[in-house]
């Protein structure tokens, strides 16, 4: 053998995966191991071996059918395929060799003849069967592979039912605990207000750490309130029960009304903010504060992954018929393979571990719904929301745009004569 010899094997068996390594290492070989049969077919691919070793007892794909896989894969059809099995039972090797193998050897291995034989099937030996025996093994073969995969199918249809049925109750559950929540919570910021008011209202009375104290409480109910509502809100999403009211929609006056929530945030952090002009386009039939949500969420994404000193633009393109708000920054970026996943729900960018419990600060934390939110609303409008970015860069900050493309008309309109 030479020294570029590379033999794939793949076993589940330690004991064997490590007697056969040892023995075709000590000849000259380069020898991959594959546990399992997808795993194998991946670094066939990828190594491209002079000879594959397949166990046919295999969990998950059995050695045959793995074997019927390469062989439809480009650059193997040449490459030899031997079984090696402690399977010797009548018929077997018949329907390897049908399946495509192109020898039949058992376990345990002869240490002394071992390499002699793969040595063989290198250089060109084939074991054969005549055409009326390999036909006959073929359909022996097809027959059993169609039954497992209708049993794979029954299996990942039973499997699928369970999912729905737990995604059910995971969406009633998460519903029931928002609105359970959402009546103490009722009771918490009234009486949070309440006390704001009195203490506000008469500087004098109350010292400053007694001030800076009922602030606190004010912020903290409201950060709980605004949780509360997104849970509430993704949970309409995904049941379909969202409800636009629609009315007539100036997009100038509903950015500006957004961007000014933003204010304080964008001089702490010495952000740049550039919204674009919004006079050119049309009023739009639209739920004004179901649109604001979106644009909230999509901008305060934005802010969250821009560095300090950074810049956010806020511009709208009037199209044939559409409206494409986009909302572009300096921020440090998203993976390519990641950007069509940051629009599903609980779906977070990076490690949690690296988050802190500020929505605006730099990479601040969230529950991950902001953008499934803005895309559920923007798809109740008939809408389109997505994002393109370089990539991932964050000593370089490529940066991100989101698109939020509105229709100039929707398709039902149960107009509400109030304007947003």
């Amino acid at each position: 053998m030479s020294d570029k010899t590379r033999v794939l094997y793949i076993e589940d068996d330690v004991g064997s995966q490590r007697l056969v390594q040892r023995v075709l290492e000590n000849h000259d070989c380069e020898v991959l191991i594959a546990d399992e049969g997808l795993q194998g077919i991946d670094l066939a691919r990828q190594s491209q071996p002079n000879l594959i070793l397949m166990d046919i007892n295999l969990p998950g794909m059995n050695g045959r059918e793995i074997t019927s896989r390469l062989r439809g894969l480009p650059n193997f059809s040449s490459v030899p395929i031997v079984a090696l099995t402690a399977n010797n039972n009548p018929g077997h090797r018949e329907r390897a060799l049908a399946a495509g193998c192109d020898g039949f050897l058992t376990k345990p291995i002869d240490v002394v003849s071992f390499p002699n034989e793969v040595h063989h099937f290198l250089e060109g030996y084939r074991e054969r069967l005549d055409n009326e025996e390999k036909l006959t093994h073929l359909e022996l073969h097809t027959h059993e592979m169609v039954a497992r995969l209708e049993n794979k199918i029954q299996e990942l249809e039973r499997v699928n039912r369970r999912l729905r049925e737990l995604d059910e109750m995971k969406n009633d559950f998460i519903a029931l605990v928002s609105h359970e929540l959402r009546t103490p919570l009722t009771l918490l910021e009234g009486y949070t207000h309440l006390l704001h008011d009195r203490v506000s209202g008469s500087p004098e009375t109350y010292s400053q750490d007694m001030v800076r104290l009922v602030d606190g409480l004010n912020v903290g109910v409201g950060r709980i309130s605004q949780v509360i509502n997104e849970v509430i809100n993704v949970t309409r999403i995904t049941s379909g029960t969202l409800q636009l009211s629609l009315g007539p929609v100036r997009l100038g006056d509903l950015t500006s009304r957004v961007v000014e929530e933003f204010r304080q945030t964008i001089a702490e952090r010495q952000l740049t903010l550039t919204v674009g002009d919004f006079s050119h386009l049309p009023v739009i039939q639209a739920d004004g504060k179901q649109l604001s949500i979106a644009l909230k969420n999509i901008l305060s994404n934005a802010v969250k992954y821009t560095p300090d000193g950074g810049r956010v633009t806020v511009e709208a393109h009037l199209m044939d018929d559409a409206i494409d708000i986009t909302v572009s920054d300096t921020g440090i970026g998203i993976p390519v393979d990641e950007q069509r996943h940051i629009f599903e729900q609980f779906y977070v960018l990076e490690s949690i571990d690296h988050h802190s419990t500020s929505k605006s600060a730099f990479q601040g934390g969230g529950l991950g719904l902001g953008l499934a939110i803005a895309q559920g609303i923007i798809e109740a409008h008939d809408g389109r929301v997505w994002v393109e970015s370089e990539g991932h860069d964050p000593r370089n900050c490529p940066g991100s745009t989101f698109h939020l493309l509105l229709p100039l008309t929707q398709k039902s309109q149960n107009v509400d004569e109030e304007t947003a």
